[in-house]
């Protein structure tokens, strides 16, 4: 319960973890919280912050907001009876250590009149009156998904009515618990000294935030407040900006509250298991792992998946370096575990051994890799003589990455000043990574890297040249170890590439390409982001 675990959600935004050491107790709530930060005041450049939360359950109310047995849209409906067993499962977990559980199921009090829940919070003493807290644009601004429309994501478009009458079933209301849909739940928590709240349930972007007993509302009241980020769900039609699917958009709600309300858990932290998702939501699974001083690729590459990668139904965590400790990649182990791939974009790191294995067991397992750039030296110390897998003082480096995963013979670089151009390799032009990629155009200001030659067991896809110097390859597909690992790398990736459309869409189609997912022929070109 109070491992670790891997933040699973739609993570697009560079990674510093602080964890504060705290003593456990028995009987203790131990909370990995998830929350956003602006890296300097004004940059807009945004942080993810870990950090370990101990609260005192007989300290913490759980409000469970609006899960009703019926919804006026068949598809909240339901996602709303998906995700109750696993919020059931919570709520007895929290009960065993003391927490106090209050049901919130908006509009539906008459049918708990008389019940001991619904008495019980009648009894708290009276509070003020708290009303609908709408958005806040003078702390959050915009919301990032239009749901003017009320959010409904079925076609036909559900006709918009009020037939709740319950809370839905599934959902167990024990004796000790209590039931309210007012500013009862501040008498509640008062008499009983509870400051902390976790808070549940649906929908994020209206009743979880605005209710009289939302985040909002409890934030200004000076609750501690928890959103449990996989066991809530959005009113968001994907047809409306920004047209990404219902589960990105709910991701995107996620990221907002963590910037301007709360932090976040899953119910990992109070069952264990894996955190809940959606039957519907397939997207895969894609790792960043960056850690390079040189290129900005902690900013070209989460524009390039939150642009091209989101849209298409990709979940993207970045994870980076930890601040102060280059080379440890807090959360790369439990992130490893459930990815469907890797991409890489470090330079001369020497890793923690237990997270290079679990780069190796991607790996071996038969996962796909893909790296950009300076990823051909990515585990390569200085010293170029050594060849095997090095640990020193519990840091792994591994030399031989290059020519054994990626398939290249990394040798330096050409001198700048020069840009480099491109041309499909010979008998490359059908493969699938280059479908779309118009090269005639493209040139880079990036130092065209000596990689010659390739592993006998590489494909060229395009060359690259530069005045007065040999050609060399610039990307190409590898397979790793006996399971045949599928491998993309170019050695492109300078910032004015992320700004051309060709190398857009190469990355995206490598992506595709390593994941085994054929892109759509009716899919929309990739769109070149702004050069920085």
């Amino acid at each position: 319960m109070r491992r670790l675990h891997r933040w699973s959600l739609l993570s697009l935004l560079p990674l510093v973890v602080q964890v504060t050491a705290l003593p456990a107790r028995a009987d203790s709530l131990v909370l990995h919280t998830r929350s956003r930060v602006e890296a300097s005041p004004g940059s807009g450049q945004l942080q993810q912050v870990a950090k370990l939360k101990e609260w005192d359950p007989n300290r913490t109310a759980v409000v469970v907001c609006d899960m009703w047995d019926h919804h006026w849209c068949q598809g909240a409906s339901a996602r709303v009876a998906e995700m109750a067993p696993r919020m059931n499962e919570v709520l007895k977990a929290v009960r065993r250590q003391g927490v106090l559980v209050i049901h919130c199921p908006s509009d539906t009090l008459k049918f708990y009149e008389g019940t001991p829940q619904r008495r019980l919070a009648q009894a708290a003493p009276k509070v003020a009156s708290r009303n609908w807290a709408g958005l806040d644009r003078a702390r959050e601004g915009a919301l990032p998904i239009d749901d003017s429309d009320g959010g409904c994501d079925d076609l036909p478009r559900c006709q918009e009515g009020a037939p709740w009458t319950r809370q839905i079933e599934t959902l167990q209301v024990e004796a000790r618990d209590a039931i309210t849909d007012s500013a009862e739940i501040y008498g509640l928590m008062e008499e009983r000294g509870i400051d902390n709240v976790l808070i549940l349930g649906v929908h994020l972007n209206m009743c979880v935030l605005g209710r009289p007993f939302g985040i909002r509302q409890l934030v200004r009241q000076g609750k501690n407040v928890v959103l449990v980020r996989d066991l809530t769900d959005t009113m968001y039609n994907s047809r409306k900006r920004p047209f990404v699917s219902h589960f990105a958009g709910t991701d995107l709600m996620i990221k907002h509250v963590e910037r301007y309300w709360c932090p976040t858990i899953t119910s990992v932290d109070l069952v264990g298991g894996e955190p809940f998702r959606f039957q519907a939501d397939r997207r895969p699974n894609l790792v960043f792992l960056i850690g390079e001083d040189e290129y900005r690729t902690a900013e070209t590459l989460p524009e390039f998946a939150q642009r091209e990668l989101a849209p298409r139904g990709f979940r993207v965590e970045i994870i980076q370096d930890s601040p102060g400790d280059k080379g440890n990649f807090v959360g790369l182990i439990e992130a490893l575990s459930k990815a469907d791939g890797l991409l890489v974009s470090l330079r001369r790191r020497a890793l923690p051994k237990a997270q290079l294995d679990a780069i190796r067991a991607h790996l071996e397992a038969g996962k796909p890799l893909i790296g950009i750039r300076t990823a051909s030296h990515a585990f390569a110390p200085r010293d170029q003589e050594r060849e095997e897998f090095v640990v020193k003082g519990g840091r792994a480096e591994w030399p031989r990455f290059d020519p054994e995963v990626l398939g290249g013979n990394y040798g330096g670089h050409h001198g700048s000043g020069v840009r480099t151009t491109l041309r499909p390799a010979p008998r490359a032009e059908d493969h699938p990574i280059l479908s779309g990629v118009d090269v005639t155009p493209f040139s880079t200001p990036g130092t065209l890297y000596r990689v010659s030659p390739l592993a006998g067991s590489a494909t060229p896809l395009l060359i690259g040249s530069v005045p007065g110097q040999p050609e060399e390859p610039v990307a190409w597909v590898h397979a790793y170890g006996p399971k045949q690992a599928r491998v993309f790398y170019t050695s492109l990736g300078h910032p004015e590439d992320f700004a051309q459309s060709a190398f857009c869409r190469l990355l995206l189609n490598g992506i595709a390409w390593a994941l085994n997912r054929a892109s759509s022929p009716n899919e929309a070109q990739p769109t070149a982001g702004a050069s920085r």
